[in-house]
């Protein structure tokens, strides 16, 4: 019976995933070595999209510091009866629960879940290809890109960023870094 259930945890252990974040968020040849499946989904997603591996990683880097379950934050009634969250979003790209089925529903991919990064960046590419046919944003514009992202395809056609300084700071960090990513990404191994 002891080793019956020294196998069991054995097994158990081996089928769980390493859920933490990856440490060095700032190098993205340290996050791909550490996540080793990673890089693939990226290239996938940028293959099937045209979404480049930088602006996808500095989007997923922004929107959830590359944490599978992330969600926004608590709303309090109050001040400490928890009464929901600020929205919907969840995972590694902070999707909204309907944009996401938007996704599924339009790229026949009824089991994907936010958790999974290959979902993820795969929805990331989706997006911003949405983005480019219906705002002309280049594939490869990150600060255009996560201005959509975050203010959806109509709000970005509007402009309604343009009365949200904080945004518009926080693109400007989303265009660094997807640079960042660009110029590591040439000397990964």
């Amino acid at each position: 019976m002891k080793y019956l259930a020294l196998i069991f945890a054995l097994v158990l252990g081996s089928c769980a995933r390493d859920s933490r974040p990856p440490v060095q968020q700032d190098n993205a040849c340290s996050i791909l070595d550490q996540r080793s499946g990673w890089l693939k989904s990226l290239k996938k997603a940028e293959a099937e999209w045209g979404a480049p591996v930088h602006v996808q990683m500095a989007i997923i880097w922004k929107e959830s510091s590359f944490r599978a379950r992330a969600r926004t934050q608590r709303i309090f009634f109050l001040g400490s009866i928890p009464a929901g969250r600020i929205s919907s979003a969840f995972g590694y790209s902070q999707a909204l629960d309907g944009t996401w089925g938007d996704y599924q529903d339009q790229t026949n991919s009824r089991s994907a879940r936010r958790s999974n990064f290959r979902d993820a960046t795969d929805f990331i590419g989706w997006y911003m290809q949405n983005s480019n046919r219906s705002n002309g944003i280049a594939m490869d514009d990150a600060y255009n890109q996560y201005l959509a992202y975050h203010e959806g395809q109509r709000g970005f056609s509007r402009g309604t960023y343009r009365n949200k300084d904080w945004l518009v700071n926080v693109a400007g960090q989303v265009r660094n870094r997807a640079a960042q990513y660009e110029d590591q990404l040439q000397f990964c191994s």
